[in-house]
């Protein structure tokens, strides 16, 4: 049944952002280079946090989803590798694939320790808490929803955004239980702080019990 509703979410958001988003504005193109090689003057700040944060959201899911995707029988990593572009609309096809499941077997490669370090989870959870704060302090609110009403890259960003946010306890639940946490305010809690939640999650979350066992060997 998940299956059909992920995919149904999938089908619709492209339906949405092709069809019935707004159209593009004619300054689209150049105020995605300026987003992109930090030509930030005369920019929204809000605009400029959105467009930072959907390259955290990818950093996020390749931390639950390439160690989720080692024990399914499709890999992850094509899927986190072009969410970099284009958001939930590359991981909403994994997430109708996959299989749940809260185990973890073999070794871990060197790119999944990585991963799995807290510093990572710190340092994006920084760079988010920064983003929250520029946008909240600094950010246009009457002149983003105006863009937001007007644009299709900015509409649709958001609603990824949005996506990506809102699907993140699908992969959460079974990470969490990895680990041997149970406490439902946990979901909750990350849920409560769009992006930043994720990422503290990250930065504080356990290790999983194979590494536990390992390092107490070590011990």
């Amino acid at each position: 049944m998940n299956r059909f509703i992920f995919w149904g979410l999938w089908l619709g958001l492209i339906l949405y952002a092709f069809i019935l988003a707004p159209p593009d504005r004619p300054d689209t193109a150049d105020l995605i280079l300026r987003l992109s090689t930090g030509d930030w003057a005369g920019i929204n700040p809000i605009v400029i946090a959105l467009f930072n944060a959907m390259g955290i959201w990818p950093m996020v899911y390749a931390a639950l989803a390439l160690v989720d995707g080692h024990g399914q029988p499709l890999r992850a990593w094509p899927f986190v590798l072009v969410s970099f572009a284009v958001g939930a609309f590359a991981l909403l096809p994994y997430l109708a694939l996959r299989q749940p499941s809260s185990g973890f077997d073999g070794s871990k490669s060197p790119l999944l320790r990585r991963l799995e370090s807290r510093w990572l989870g710190g340092v994006l959870a920084a760079g988010a808490i920064a983003l929250a704060a520029f946008a909240l302090l600094k950010g246009d609110w009457p002149d983003f929803w105006q863009q937001w009403q007007t644009g299709r890259f900015i509409h649709v960003m958001s609603l990824d955004f949005c996506a990506l946010w809102l699907l993140l306890p699908v992969l959460l639940k079974d990470d969490m239980a990895r680990r041997g946490l149970n406490q439902p305010w946990i979901t909750a809690a990350v849920l409560a702080l769009p992006l930043v939640g994720a990422c503290l999650y990250l930065a504080l979350r356990p290790a999983m019990e194979e590494e536990v066992r390992r390092e107490e060997a070590m011990g």
